[in-house]
């Protein structure tokens, strides 16, 4: 059986920390699917489309890294894809216990899925999505912070 790992979050946009927790957890699943969840209630930066277009482009050469939307909840979305595993970076404490809390949930919920914690690489453990919009609305540069594929020029959801 295919191990199938599904890797949840908004990625607006996905930054080079992303990329380093799917890199990272390729030698140990046979495929891994980033999948963006579509929430209607929140105000995403940057298109659905927009954001699943860097994503591709960003891992086009690696055929066993797929990109997915999804609505709902991400234990649903992995008893669709027959996925039995979910990745989670960590960053920090606070990130550990709150991804801690919804990996105990989700696995009350659907015993068969596990959720695999990935610690961010030290250099990158200050990188989210969440300040890189804060540096992009205040005209900053973020290219150190964005895998080259991705160019926020004249991109930004109005």
């Amino acid at each position: 059986m295919k191990k199938t790992a599904i890797f949840p979050g908004s990625f607006d946009p996905i930054t080079v920390g992303h990329v380093d927790i799917v890199m990272r957890a390729l030698p140990v699943f046979d495929e891994v699917v980033i999948a963006i969840g579509v929430n209607t209630q929140k105000k995403s930066l940057f298109s659905l489309e927009q954001r699943m277009e860097w994503i591709a482009k960003v891992f086009k050469d690696e055929p066993r890294v797929k990109v997915e939307s999804y609505q709902g909840l991400t234990v649903n979305y992995c008893k669709q894809r027959e996925a039995k595993y979910i990745i989670r970076g960590i960053r920090s404490s606070a990130d550990f216990e709150y991804e801690k809390t919804i990996a105990q949930l989700n696995h009350m919920m659907v015993p068969e899925i596990d959720t695999f914690l990935i610690l961010s690489s030290p250099e990158l453990s200050a990188i989210s999505s969440t300040i890189v919009r804060e540096i992009i609305l205040g005209n900053g540069d973020v290219s150190k912070f964005l895998p080259k594929e991705v160019n926020i020029d004249n991109s930004i959801s109005q």
